[in-house]
């Protein structure tokens, strides 16, 4: 028997915990419940093999993006906001804390499912270490890119990414010097059509990430703009 996958559903509304529960649980994912960021975080501790967090934002004892950052320090599993914050800055903030997709609520099933399965399909392809996944490093200067095993450092330092970050790094990485727009980039990386908003995604990706592997994220010296076109890796 394969891996049984493990979801975790935090959200003040008795509701949509168990709207979610059973849509999850019908596609066979084992299913935890908690109702504000205390319960979560317990459940978190307790289980941290954790592949998938579902997070309201507005809970009742502190902010589910206060929450996101303080996941972080525990778990890489993938976070997807579940929320009925619809600005673009609630968003981009949301993306900033540590999350990696955002679903407005009222919600589908079609729609959540479809996310859910996008989001634990990378979350396996950037967990999938395995000694017979023998692909030499990518070397550009004191920055060591591992292209399957998720392995990242600079100057002998591990750097750790969240998967979206390393998916990222590795596609520029594979093609050094070569300008990606940012929407090639958005629908190599997330497998999604690009819309108006994706464009906010991208960019606060290459901000986190040049925020790990730079010296100097406002000067970078690796991960480069090139005005009007895109990025590029140098």
């Amino acid at each position: 028997m394969g891996k049984q996958i493990k979801i975790l559903i935090v959200d003040d509304n008795a509701d949509i915990r168990d709207i979610v529960s059973i849509l999850l649980s019908d596609m066979n994912y084992t299913v935890l419940k908690a109702e504000d960021s205390a319960a979560a975080m317990k459940l978190l501790l307790l289980n941290p093999n954790i592949d998938l967090i579902i997070l309201d934002i507005m809970l009742p004892d502190q902010s589910g993006f206060d929450v996101c950052r303080e996941m972080r320090q525990k778990t890489m599993a993938p976070i997807l906001f579940l929320t009925a914050k619809a600005h673009i800055a609630d968003k981009k903030y949301g993306f900033d804390c540590g999350g990696d997709d955002y679903l407005l609520k009222p919600f589908s099933s079609i729609e959540l499912s479809a996310r859910v399965q996008a989001l634990l399909r990378r979350y396996a392809v950037y967990q999938g270490k395995s000694a017979n996944q023998a692909n030499e490093y990518i070397k550009i200067r004191e920055l060591l890119v591992h292209p399957t095993a998720g392995e990242v450092s600079v100057a002998g330092i591990d750097i750790l990414l969240r998967h979206i970050e390393y998916q990222l790094l590795v596609l520029l990485a594979k093609n050094r010097d070569q300008v990606f727009s940012v929407q090639t980039i958005y629908e190599t990386i997330w497998q999604e059509p690009f819309m108006p908003a994706s464009s906010n995604t991208v960019m606060v990706h290459i901000k986190n990430l040049r925020q790990k592997i730079e010296k100097d994220p406002q000067n970078p010296k690796y991960i480069v703009t090139v005005w009007g076109k895109g990025y590029k890796l140098i």
